[in-house]
């Protein structure tokens, strides 16, 4: 991971100067403990990481924002203080003096000060800009240094009288992606796609989905992408109407579609990517069907993903294909417009056409301002998915149980229409039955 320090102290400037006045308080993730003695592989806070590029845990960023004109905006960094011996055990530690330059902070200290200098920072500031809810335990710890500054208010110090959640800013900074976000956001898309098309070419009858899933996770690391974007959903058959299936350890079948979800977090950025296709390599007539009716709907929502038009548009141009797919296939009874009213699609495509990505797979900013949709603007990268999930029932044709089929691209919103970042993976019937061939 190469960081340059000038691009998030630019996103720091950037939000001192929404801030105005006041101080921000951001801590980083904990590391959470997996089992006696050891943790989960660590992964830092998006937003901390956003404005910092600081990836060690046990560190917190703080924010103070100019109250005159003879004050200058801080950057202040605490961290781990260095400490050769547990180095030895550990491995590389920055240390707050290391950080202030190769991080272009303004100041850094020890974590160990921080409850020390924050008493001290906090005072006559007029507002406080800090996660609220991001963690209890943390709440409780700004409540109490906050207390403790209150107290100090017969020595003319006061505390914040005002407490914001600073992610009402960050959400909508993090909203629009600069072109290194961009850069990142291609590559981890190409990275995945490679992964997708190696498990179509792996994928045959009496594999396990997690042997799928090994060659997904193979190509992510090979690639300098150590880990993915959130947990692989590899489905065999049935498992591919469970929205979220992740237990990847039934056998494939003969006759079955795959449903693989599968993205890589590359720097911090996650790609989301999700195909369909058959285990055996070869489409029947009746999944056939399915599938072109979903890549149908995902073709009719990209093209709507449009700078100027609102964020259900796409979803809505989906919608109306898949309606009129599931008249087609007597999934559903009526006029496309009936299907719509009565919401009786919902049976078989019950979420929404897709979500915000960025460095979170279900990434931060408003889909509405006030009562309406936002309109997507250049900068934007969102998922396109719809997808269709049939389970077996009386009023459903045999041919057709079991069938589920997602197609998912990463869009990003351009000047003149929209990029997909994911374009490269197959999907097309005549594509994906070539490559497995």
């Amino acid at each position: 991971m190469t960081i340059d320090p000038t691009i998030h102290a630019q996103r720091r400037a950037h939000l001192l100067e929404k801030m105005q006045r006041g101080i921000a308080i951001i801590p980083t993730a904990p590391e959470v403990p997996r089992n006696g003695d050891t943790h989960y592989g660590y992964r830092y806070d998006s937003n901390f990481y956003y404005l910092s590029g600081f990836v060690e845990p046990e560190a917190v960023l703080v924010l103070v924002a100019s109250q005159d004109e003879q004050s200058q905006p801080q950057s202040i960094l605490f961290c781990r203080e260095k400490n050769p011996e547990r180095e030895v055990w550990d491995g590389y530690c920055v240390g707050p003096d290391a950080a202030k330059e190769q991080f272009g902070f303004d100041a850094t200290y020890s974590i160990a000060q921080l409850d020390e200098k924050l008493a001290e920072l906090m005072g006559n500031q007029p507002a406080l800009f800090y996660p609220l809810g991001f963690d209890a335990a943390w709440d409780q710890r700004i409540l109490k240094l906050r207390g403790a500054v209150q107290a100090k208010v017969r020595s003319g110090i006061r505390a914040p009288d005002e407490i914001r959640d600073v992610r009402a800013l960050l959400n909508e900074m993090r909203l629009f992606k600069d072109a290194h976000e961009l850069d990142i956001m291609r590559r981890a898309a190409a990275i995945s796609t490679q992964a997708h098309r190696r498990a179509m070419q792996f994928t045959r009858p009496g594999q396990f989905e997690y042997q799928v899933e090994a060659e997904l996770l193979h190509e992510f690391c090979r690639h300098g992408a150590r880990h993915p974007a959130y947990t692989s959903i590899v489905a065999g058959g049935a498992n591919a109407c469970v929205l979220h299936y992740v237990g990847n350890d039934a056998m494939l079948k003969d006759g079955d579609l795959l449903l693989i979800d599968a993205g890589c977090e590359l720097d911090g950025y996650a790609s989301d990517i999700t195909r369909s296709y058959p285990v055996n390599g070869r489409f029947s007539a009746a999944q056939k069907d399915v599938y072109e009716i979903v890549l149908a709907a995902q073709a009719a929502a990209i093209a709507a993903a449009q700078p100027g038009d609102t964020w259900d548009v796409p979803h809505d141009a989906a919608l109306r294909v898949l309606a009129q797919g599931f008249i087609d296939l007597k999934l559903c009874q009526g006029s496309v417009d009936a299907v719509l009213e009565s919401e009786s699609y919902k049976r078989f495509y019950m979420h929404r056409t897709g979500h915000w990505l960025g460095m979170d797979v279900h990434d931060v900013g408003d889909y509405k301002i006030g009562a309406d949709w936002r309109k997507l603007q250049p900068g934007m990268v969102l998922t396109v998915e719809p997808g269709c999930y049939i389970r077996p029932a009386d009023d459903v044709p045999p041919a057709l149980w079991s069938i589920g089929i997602r197609i998912e691209d990463d869009v990003a919103i351009t000047a003149q229409g929209n990029e997909v970042l994911s374009a490269a993976a197959p999907k097309t019937v005549a594509e994906i039955e070539a490559l497995m061939k």
